[in-house]
């Protein structure tokens, strides 16, 4: 069972949920409990043998997920990942699922959106490979290709990675005072001030699965997010209140309206401009939310 964090962060890297990944880790351990002592006592490396077969039924999760997908209604974001503290140094009360995820680059929303893009054998080489460092030939006995057809998954999957995720130049805390600026900037209703944070070519991305109101399409430039955010503000009026979080490791916002929280917001920051916002409102995936 000391396994079951490393199974959880391959889980959530692999499948941008972590009740997904939460349902691996069981039916990885349900087969390794299937087997009888003896066999147990024959696996050399239980450690090893837990990861391969969570990265195999991830692999065919992966294949299922794509065609979930074309029935999703409205865009599909993956899920937002809490943490135990606020970013301005306030505490977020209770226990949270999050501590049982290694936050770092590999689990920004920005990078998870672009993994989401990638074919399954893509996705799970490169993860396997460059954020968990296993040697192409184990990662080929996964995918079910030859080493050297993995190796050129995982470097087309970082040509994409390098083309829609470049580095940010704004440390941590100069993206908080951002996205602070934002929120301010937002509950007053300042378009003028919302353009200037937002990058000219920023996207707005809402996923409410069908069970939460949002914009139904991506909103794609600054000035058109301004002024929807604007109009988002003036209907919602005094009836939502934000918390700064921290979300998937970077600053974000929290939505609530009547004490219930409704929404989750991450951001991108790229040149001290927010490049792009993702708001997840579907219920479904607020579940940690909730329960920390």
């Amino acid at each position: 069972m000391s396994e079951r964090r490393h199974l959880i962060n391959l889980g959530y890297r692999l499948l941008g949920s972590l009740a997904d990944a939460e349902d691996v880790v069981q039916e990885t351990y349900a087969r390794w409990y299937a087997m009888s002592p003896r066999e147990q006592r024959a696996i050399e490396s239980p450690g090893a043998w837990l990861m391969t077969v969570a990265s195999r039924i991830c692999l065919n999760q992966l294949g299922s997920a794509r065609v979930r997908r074309e029935t999703y209604v409205g865009d599909w974001i993956p899920e937002p990942l809490p943490e135990p503290t606020e970013w301005n140094g306030g505490p977020s009360g209770g226990a949270d699922p999050a501590d049982r995820v290694t936050l770092d680059e590999s689990v920004t929303m920005a990078f998870l959106v672009v993994l989401d893009a990638m074919t399954p054998a893509e996705r799970v080489s490169f993860v396997l490979h460059d954020v968990f460092r296993y040697p192409f030939g184990e990662v080929a006995a996964i995918v079910g290709r030859t080493p050297a057809a993995c190796r050129q998954l995982a470097s087309s999957a970082r040509r994409r990675i390098r083309i829609a995720h470049p580095p940010t130049t704004a440390p941590a805390t100069g993206q908080a005072g951002i996205v602070r600026q934002f929120r301010t900037a937002w509950e007053a209703k300042d378009i003028e001030a919302l353009i200037g944070l937002l990058d000219p070519d920023a996207t707005a991305t809402a996923d409410g699965g069908g069970l939460a109101v949002t914009h139904p399409y991506p909103i794609v430039g600054g000035e058109r997010i301004a002024h929807a955010y604007a109009e988002i503000a003036r209907v919602a009026g005094d009836r939502t209140t934000f918390l700064e979080c921290t979300v998937n490791g970077l600053p974000g916002l929290v939505a609530f309206q009547g004490g219930a929280l409704v929404t989750v917001f991450a951001f991108e920051v790229v040149d001290d401009r927010i490049r792009n916002i993702w708001a997840v409102r579907n219920p479904e995936k607020l579940r940690p939310w909730r329960t920390g």
